[in-house]
C-alpha cells in the first residue's frame, strides 16, 4: 500500500500556517502596526502643524522620552503622579472585582432553585456596552439630581450635605466603585467556569473531615483555582490599567486630578496639547512598564507552581 504522495505531504505540512494566516494578519492590522506607528511617532515633533504629513515632521530623537522621563521637570511630575493614581486605582479594581467575583461564584456553586437566572442578572453589567453603563452611573453620581445623593441623604439619612462624586476627592473613589462594578462579573464568570472543574468528592471529603466553608475555601477551593486566578488577576490588572472609556465617559476629557489615570493624561498630551509626539513617548512607556510587570508576574507565578 503506498504512502501519501509527496503533493499531499507538503499541503498536509502548510495547512497549520495557512490556517493561523488570517488570525496573525488580523493580529498585525490591529496590534502590531499601531504598536509600531507609535514607537516612530515618539521619536517625531509631531504636533498640530506637522500632523499632516507625518513624514515631514522634524526628527526628535529621544528628547520626548527625556521630557516623559524627567521627574523634575513639570511633564514628568505629572506623569509620576497620574502612574501613582492609575497604579492605586488598578490595584483597587482587581481587588474588589476579585474578590466580590470570588465570593459571588462561591456562593452559588451549590445548585438552587433559579441559580441560572440570578447568574444571567449577575452578567448584565459586562454585557451592557460600556458607554451606557458607565453614562448611567454619571448621571446617578450627579451633586443635585443623582440618585446616590437622593438615597444617602434623603432616604436614609447618612448624611445632611450632598457631596460632590465627579469632582475632587471623590472622583477617585467613584471611579473606583464603577469601574468594579463593570469588571466583577467578568471574574464572577471566570471563577464559576474554574468551579466546574473541581470534583465534588473533594468537597464531600472535606466535609466529612469537619471542615467548615473558611477551611473549604482555603484547602480546597483557591488552591486548585490557582491557575485561574493567576491568568484572571493578570488580565483584570491590564484592563483597569489601561482604561480609557471608564474615565473619559465619567468624567470627561479633562477628569479630576485624584482621577487623573494615565491613559487621559495621554490622551490629554496628544489630542489637548497637540503633542503627539510625547504623547507617543508617553504610551511607549506605559507599555514598557505592563511587559515588565507581565513577565514578571508570569515568572514570579510559574516558580511558584513548581515549587508547590
Amino acid at each position: 500500500m503506498s504512502g501519501p504522495t509527496p503533493g499531499r505531504r507538503r499541503a498536509v505540512r502548510w495547512l497549520p500556517y495557512l490556517l493561523l494566516a488570517p488570525a496573525l494578519l488580523v493580529e498585525l492590522l490591529v496590534h502590531v502596526l499601531p504598536m509600531l506607528a507609535g514607537a516612530v511617532m515618539s521619536l517625531l515633533r509631531l504636533n498640530q502643524f506637522a500632523i499632516r504629513d507625518v513624514t515631514r515632521a522634524p526628527a526628535a530623537g529621544l528628547d520626548n522620552y527625556r521630557v516623559a522621563a524627567d521627574l523634575t521637570g513639570p511633564v514628568g511630575a505629572d506623569l509620576l503622579r497620574s502612574f501613582g493614581i492609575t497604579l492605586a486605582f488598578s490595584l483597587l479594581a482587581v481587588s474588589g472585582a476579585f474578590l466580590l467575583g470570588l465570593a459571588g461564584a462561591v456562593a452559588m456553586r451549590k445548585a438552587f432553585r433559579g441559580r441560572g437566572v440570578l447568574r444571567t442578572l449577575l452578567l448584565i453589567p459586562f454585557a451592557l456596552p460600556v458607554f451606557s453603563s458607565v453614562i448611567t452611573w454619571n448621571f446617578m453620581l450627579q451633586r443635585d439630581t443623582g440618585l446616590v445623593n437622593t438615597v444617602l441623604v434623603d432616604w436614609l439619612g447618612l448624611t445632611e450635605e450632598r457631596m460632590f462624586w465627579l469632582v475632587g476627592p471623590n472622583s477617585f473613589v467613584s471611579l473606583v466603585v464603577v469601574a468594579v462594578w463593570r469588571t466583577w462579573p467578568f471574574a464572577f464568570l471566570t471563577i464559576t467556569a474554574g468551579l466546574q472543574s473541581i470534583p465534588t468528592e473533594l468537597y464531600e471529603a472535606a466535609d466529612l473531615d469537619g471542615a467548615g466553608p473558611w477551611r473549604r475555601l482555603c484547602s480546597v477551593t483557591l488552591p486548585l483555582l490557582r491557575p485561574v486566578n493567576t491568568v484572571l488577576v493578570l488580565v483584570l490588572f491590564l484592563w483597569s490599567f489601561n482604561d480609557f472609556t471608564t474615565p473619559f465617559t465619567l468624567f470627561g476629557a479633562a477628569a479630576p486630578a485624584e482621577a487623573d489615570v494615565v491613559s487621559l493624561h495621554i490622551y490629554q498630551s496628544s489630542f489637548v496639547t497637540w503633542n503627539f509626539g510625547l504623547g507617543s513617548a508617553m504610551s511607549m512607556l506605559m507599555l514598557g512598564f505592563l511587559l515588565v510587570v507581565t513577565i514578571g508576574y508570569l515568572a514570579l507565578t510559574g516558580r511558584r507552581r513548581r515549587y508547590a
